[in-house]
């Protein structure tokens, strides 16, 4: 059985508990023998996969199978065409350059505070971004907008393929279906990625 858990910020994405500053998964009941089908870390939040089929788990983990991952992120600084050029040819990290992305400024969406508070200086603006890789590289989103001078302060993955976030409550999980399976190799758009974290904000308004 494959789950989707909408992961929510301040959790590791393991079972075993290293430190008393986050929690784990560990927390929250799921099935015995299943376990994380790659991983958001502990400051991120938003779509994990957990699982114990092995076929589909070997698929989704391979790099040279790569599947599209969209994330919606929010960036320290204004942000331009150079950048969003930057981070869609691919940015150099530790020797290695990221393959090709897809990115665009979300100027209408908002969000909710979380559980910690991003940092925010007054002086300073923020823009918020959808950015859709195919690789899952260590902290890889984060790497990536740093290296054009844009830190990260929130980072949601909001879809794998076309399944969504929207459709799964905060801190819940759910079996996923046959088709949603077949879903995580899907793509979907810029533009029906918008729209995803343009819903995902109005779900997460009404759960404050």
């Amino acid at each position: 059985m494959i789950y989707a858990f909408n992961k929510p910020y301040g959790i590791v994405s393991q079972f075993t508990k290293e430190s008393e500053e986050f929690g784990t998964l560990a927390d929250f009941g799921f099935p015995k023998g299943v376990y994380p089908i790659g991983r958001l870390d502990a400051t991120s939040e938003g779509l994990l996969l957990l699982g114990d089929e092995r076929k589909i788990v070997n698929t989704l983990l391979d790099p040279k199978k790569g599947h599209q991952r969209t994330y919606l992120v929010q960036v320290e600084g204004e942000v331009g065409e150079a950048e969003i050029e930057q981070l869609e040819r691919g940015v150099i990290i530790q020797g290695h350059k990221t393959a090709p992305a897809l990115c665009m400024i979300a100027p209408d969406i908002t969000l909710p505070e979380r559980s910690v508070p991003i940092r925010k200086r007054l002086s300073i603006p923020t823009t918020m971004l959808i950015l859709q890789l195919t690789e899952g590289k260590n902290r890889q989103v984060r790497k990536m907008t740093a290296s054009v001078g844009k830190p990260t302060l929130r980072l949601i993955r909001i879809a794998i393929g076309s399944l969504t976030l929207p459709s799964i409550p905060i801190v819940t999980f759910r079996p996923i279906t046959p088709t949603e399976q077949q879903s995580l190799f899907v793509p979907i758009s810029l533009s029906d990625a918008n729209n995803i974290a343009k819903q995902m904000s109005i779900t997460l308004d009404s759960q404050r």
